[in-house]
């Protein structure tokens, strides 16, 4: 896999039919199937957001992350709904949709703190990119999770 991929960064009202299709379909079959958690996983935050995907040469999104202006899930900018599917996980992919919306971030919306919530077995990863660990373990969705704090240098 080449590491620059041909990444789509769209507002909601930007997307097409297919593309918020291929979306909603990846966040279900992660987040409600493969994890077994049962929540509302359209909101309001959709509208305000921005839609970072990757598809396959057939229109699947293979990867997707929701980038949310500050104010809307923390005082900071924020990502969320963080996936990569299955079929390409451990391919280096999940790093670079972060660093996709990292840049993103920064280099639009001009913010130099991103703030997340993380699935706690993915700590490792996240600081590997640069972000700290700024909360105690809690409980979100039945799943242990903790809050990080990225900052750019300089």
């Amino acid at each position: 896999m080449s590491k620059k991929n041909n990444w789509k960064c769209k507002s909601l009202t930007e997307l097409t039919t297919m593309e918020l299709y291929e979306i909603l379909k990846a966040r279900e079959e992660v987040f409600i199937v493969e994890q077994n958690v049962v929540y509302h996983d359209i909101d309001f935050k959709d509208k305000v957001s921005q839609h970072l995907f990757l598809e396959n040469e057939e229109g699947e999104v293979i990867a997707y992350a929701r980038l949310l202006p500050r104010g809307v899930n923390y005082a900071e900018a924020s990502i969320g709904r963080v996936l990569t599917k299955k079929s390409h996980r451990s391919t280096g992919l999940g790093k670079e949709l972060m660093e996709e919306g990292m840049a993103f971030i920064q280099n639009v919306w001009q913010e130099k703190e991103i703030r997340i919530s993380g699935q706690l077995y993915l700590l490792k990863f996240y600081t590997s990119l640069g972000y700290e660990q700024v909360s105690g373990i809690y409980l979100e969705d039945g799943i242990d999770h903790v809050e990080l704090l990225f900052t750019a240098k300089g």
